[in-house]
């Protein structure tokens, strides 16, 4: 693990929001979940609890389906085939389900996205670049839509990027799997744990 300078360091937490990990939100409700995105909300914690403690940034994405008249919300075909149950105040702004679940909270800097990726049409590089970070860290979900679209964007950005391989996850655990072996090609490769020690170090040092 390369030496973190934390001040110049974010832990990006891709779409850790309720609407996609809680009971209650649009996914839960229409009983999409799997093992692996359920158990990241613990591992990622960790991380996020070591990059305060070093004195580094939380940065979250926040997946959103904008409104427009009657509140019926703009949803890109391909979502809507995938999935037909989003609707009508679901990953609404500002709603509870936009939100970054509570294991996580808080951020530091949040940003809207309304694609794969989060710098797509958003203010997330110009906030970057203001908080002068270099250094990305990312965890979430899913591995192969919108942690391995806000990757590849901040590849082509120039920032120091690491990828928590078990901090990730995805629908299915072999398009995990390809993905992290495919991101691996112009990102760093960590564990939570050791990425967890690696924070304690700088902090410690």
């Amino acid at each position: 693990m390369t030496d973190l300078t934390p001040a110049t360091t974010a832990l990006v937490l891709v779409d850790m929001q309720n609407d996609f990990l809680h009971a209650d939100g649009a996914y839960g409700r229409a009983g999409q979940g799997c093992d692996a995105i359920a158990a990241l909300p613990a591992r990622l914690a960790r991380v996020a609890a070591a990059m305060r403690e070093a004195g580094g940034w939380i940065v979250s994405t926040h997946f959103t389906l904008v409104p427009g008249k009657g509140g019926e919300p703009f949803i890109s075909p391909h979502l809507t085939q995938l999935r037909p149950f989003l609707g009508k105040g679901d990953f609404a702004p500002g709603s509870n389900g936009q939100a970054l679940i509570d294991e996580l909270q808080p951020a530091d800097l949040s940003v809207e996205k309304v694609a794969f990726s989060a710098f797509y049409q958003s203010r997330l590089e110009w906030m970057l670049h203001r908080a002068g970070i270099e250094t990305l860290i990312f965890g979430g979900i899913v591995t192969n839509g919108g942690v391995a679209s806000t990757v590849r964007d901040a590849h082509v950005r120039e920032f120091h990027i690491t990828v928590l391989s078990d901090g990730c996850a995805a629908f299915s655990d072999d398009a995990h799997k390809s993905t992290i072996g495919s991101l691996s090609t112009i990102s760093g490769i960590s564990t939570c744990e050791e990425m967890v020690a690696a924070l304690n170090g700088s902090a410690s040092s």
